[in-house]
C-alpha cells in the first residue's frame, strides 16, 4: 500500500503543486507537459462521467483505477482540484483529499498573506506538513518504492 504523487491545479490548469513520494516510473516527457496531460483527463473525465450517467451526479467522479494505480480525485467549491494517485490497495482516499484541502491548504495557504494566490506554491511549511500528513497515513509505505 503506498501513495505514490499528489497534484493541485487551479481552476485554469495551472499546476500548484507537485509532490511524489513512490513513484517508481517517471513519465519520460518534462513536468510542464505531464501536468497539462494530467488536467486534460481529469477534464475530458468529467464530461464524459457527466453526460453519461443515468443520474444527476453531485459528486462528480471520484476516483478511476488501472491495472496499476487508483487516481482519487477531489474538486474544491473554488475549483481547485487536488489528485492524488495510489496502488490499488487504497479504495477511498477522498477524506484524505479533504483534510490536505481544509486542514493544511487552508490554514497554510489560504490563510497566509505571504503566500501568493494563483502561482504555485513555494511554501515549505505547507510542504512539510503535507509530506508528514502523507507519511503518516495508514496506507503509506515507503517499502513500495
Amino acid at each position: 500500500m503506498t501513495v505514490h504523487n499528489l497534484y493541485i491545479f487551479d481552476r485554469n490548469g495551472s499546476c500548484l503543486f507537485y509532490n511524489e513520494w513512490n513513484r517508481k516510473k517517471q513519465a519520460g516527457i518534462s513536468k510542464d507537459e505531464e501536468f497539462k496531460l494530467m488536467y486534460g483527463m481529469l477534464f475530458s473525465i468529467r464530461s464524459f462521467v457527466s453526460k453519461m450517467s443515468p443520474q444527476d451526479m453531485k459528486d462528480g467522479f471520484l476516483s478511476f483505477q488501472t491495472s496499476k494505480y487508483r487516481l482519487h480525485y477531489y474538486e474544491t467549491a473554488s475549483g481547485l482540484k487536488f489528485v492524488m494517485n495510489t496502488d490499488l490497495s487504497v479504495s477511498n482516499a477522498r477524506d484524505t483529499l479533504q483534510h490536505i484541502y481544509s486542514n493544511l491548504y487552508v490554514d497554510l495557504v489560504v490563510k497566509n498573506p505571504l503566500v501568493p494566490s494563483c502561482q504555485p506554491l513555494d511554501s515549505e511549511l505547507f510542504g512539510t506538513r503535507l509530506d508528514s500528513f502523507i507519511r503518516s497515513l495508514p496506507y503509506y509505505s515507503p517499502r513500495a518504492a
